[in-house]
């Protein structure tokens, strides 16, 4: 595998939840271990095969900051069998995932009520595998993509709009891993 963003999720033990997705269908790719004092982790692959990691913090609670530019802001999954996946993340994390109001072939992710990520239609990333997709927020995804080529980065999807909701672009970083920018849409005046 190359170079890539892992998704962690928050969990208030990793033993426990590494043993239900095993139940649910996940292969244990590396079983929970202490990282330092941080925390102890475990990475799992979902049945569909895409590779998430589960964090259970200790003293490093992980994202605390969002909402503001260059915070986590989404996770898209892309899997062949939206299906299975939305079953399984379902039972094991208790995430409501439904369609969306515009784009009904898109599934949206949310935890608690707050929308956290989605699963597009099957056919979205065609000859890729599994995985799930990192998208950072960003003010001006214009001003963002110079930077990432003056910095040695590619753009692999211009940036796009996705009606009422904003712009987001796919690219990659200088070492070939894949990452989303999105900028908000405007509020409505």
């Amino acid at each position: 595998m190359g170079p890539h963003w892992m998704l962690y999720v928050a969990v208030e033990n990793a033993d426990a939840t590494t043993a239900k997705a095993e139940s649910l269908g996940a292969t244990v790719l590396a079983p929970p271990f202490d990282v330092f004092d941080a925390g102890r982790m475990a990475v799992l692959q979902d049945p569909t095969g895409a590779v998430f990691s589960i964090w259970q913090a200790n003293k490093q609670i992980g994202i605390g900051v969002t909402g503001v530019p260059g915070t986590l802001c989404w996770a898209d999954l892309a899997t062949p069998d939206p299906s299975t996946a939305t079953n399984f993340y379902r039972s094991l994390f208790g995430w409501e995932i439904t369609p969306g109001e515009i784009h009904t072939e898109y599934l949206h992710i949310a935890n608690r009520g707050e929308f956290i990520g989605g699963i597009p239609p099957a056919d979205t990333y065609q000859g890729a595998p599994p995985h799930w997709s990192i998208y950072f927020l960003v003010e001006n995804v214009d001003g963002s993509l110079d930077q990432l080529k003056q910095g040695g980065g590619k753009i692999v999807v211009p940036a796009t709009v996705i009606e009422k909701t904003g712009r987001f672009a796919i690219v990659q970083d200088p070492q070939g891993a894949f990452f989303a920018l999105f900028q908000l849409a405007a509020p409505a005046a």
